[in-house]
């Protein structure tokens, strides 16, 4: 995916915001969050908008993440941009190549003559979003990492210890498997984002490479590595489990959390921040750590993250980028941040927020809601665990599901699908960068 003329074009970025002397200025937020996620940033934006009277938050929902990132090309393409937009951690390498037609937070804050200060935010999440002289790109609005939820009442029909979940991939499969032949569920295991979970955190989290060039953030022209015999195992493991309907597949982003909310599978990997709907649901559930390969020397390492973070586009006028400014100083307050992390189960991105939600006891109240926090700042990254940047990593990751369908569906083996998806990213990773 790419940007054509996006720096060119930004000159002429025309203005949609407007204000009077006697109406606050409004700013509009374009995103992505559904059920409990949304909730909460409604509650924050009517929070913001109440706290002050110049400046309005109008949040508007734009579907998925992939959605909302297309909307926001075509928006500017059309002249018509929103003044925030949410771009999930996939697109950060397409919004940093979009130089001119985005404005650095931290130019936003400044600009308003408010202090940055990188330091008070978690380090693993300022540094993925910021370039390499540190200036921040992105506000980290709802940054996750991946872990594993499981049904508690499914593992007690299986005969599985409640309160032990799983904690290697082979101890998964094993799972997996009682519970689709004990009955106490049709599905064993699902997961959302097979490419995120599966690859990206797989490769950090088991200190193996996913690509050349540092995965990518050192630029140039990175290649894939995700055929190598740590990953082709792993996936054949899934179609092998595919096959009798112990591991079910839901779809692409997030769409198998429905599976484990109706009870039909007994384990998932998801983002932190899905825990909202699993909160809401009642379900009697657990939480454990990403699962991790036994075979990986020294894992686990860390998880990156993901999530998303909020983006500014250029071209707005002082008022509005002071408006921007005060929502993104807002956002970071400590209160905001723990009820943000508490409600959605995305990670604080302060420091101050974190301590806070220690000090207060949540964590010790509710087992298993700081592991997404810990699996990210555990241990200092390497240079396979820092994160993944391609400046068109949605294509990329499109590319990667059309070969783990067709493995799926049978039609090819695990180390098939993965030649084929380092064949055919190389050679649109090749184009994106003109290597």
């Amino acid at each position: 995916m790419k940007f054509h003329g996006f720096a060119a074009a930004a000159a002429t970025l025309t203005l949609f915001s407007t204000t009077t002397a006697f109406a606050a200025t409004q700013i509009t937020w374009w995103h992505a969050m559904t059920g409990a996620n949304a909730e909460v940033v409604d509650k924050i934006s009517k929070d913001f908008n109440a706290s002050q009277k110049d400046y309005e938050i109008v949040p508007v929902f734009k579907g998925t993440y992939p959605e909302a990132l297309n909307a926001g090309i075509a928006a500017f393409r059309a002249k018509q941009a929103p003044d925030i937009i949410q771009v999930f951690d996939v697109g950060t390498g397409v919004m940093m190549a979009a130089e001119g037609a985005v404005k650095p937070v931290a130019e936003v804050l400044e600009g308003a003559g408010m202090k940055f200060d990188k330091s008070q935010y978690l380090p693993g999440i300022v540094g993925y979003y910021s370039k390499p002289d540190g200036t921040m790109l992105s506000f980290p609005y709802n940054s996750s990492s991946p872990i594993l939820y499981y049904n508690k009442d499914i593992f007690k029909k299986a005969g599985l210890d409640e309160n032990t979940p799983p904690k290697t991939w082979n101890e998964v499969w094993d799972m997996a498997k009682k519970i689709k032949t004990s009955g106490a569920a049709a599905c064993g295991y699902t997961s959302t984002w097979l490419t995120w979970i599966h690859l990206e955190n797989f490769a950090a989290w088991n200190n193996v490479p996913w690509a050349t060039n540092q995965n990518g953030l050192e630029g140039g022209t990175p290649e894939l590595k995700i055929n190598a015999p740590i990953y082709v195992n792993h996936f054949q493991a899934l179609a092998d489990l595919a096959k009798d309907g112990t591991f079910k597949y839901g779809g692409r982003t997030s769409e198998a959390k429905q599976l484990f909310l109706a009870g039909e599978c007994g384990i998932m990997t998801e983002s932190s921040g899905g825990l909202g709907d699993i909160v809401k649901s009642g379900m009697n559930y657990g939480i454990g750590q990403l699962p991790y390969d036994s075979d990986a020397k020294g894992a686990p390492q860390n998880t990156t993250p993901g999530g998303a973070s909020l983006w500014v586009f250029g071209g707005k006028t002082d008022e509005q980028y002071k408006g921007i400014a005060a929502f993104f100083t807002y956002l970071s307050q400590t209160d905001v941040q723990q009820y943000l992390h508490e409600k959605s189960g995305y990670l604080p991105v302060t420091l101050a927020a974190y301590e806070a939600t220690k000090k207060s006891g949540f964590y010790e109240k509710n087992p298993g809601r700081e592991t997404p926090i810990l699996q990210m700042m555990g241990k200092e990254p390497t240079e396979n665990s820092k994160g993944v940047r391609l400046p068109n990593l949605p294509q990329v990751r499109d590319i990667q599901n059309e070969e783990f369908e067709n493995m799926l569906a049978g039609k090819e083996t695990a180390q098939q699908a993965l030649d084929n998806a380092v064949e055919r990213g190389n050679a649109a990773i090749k184009e994106a960068t003109g290597g």
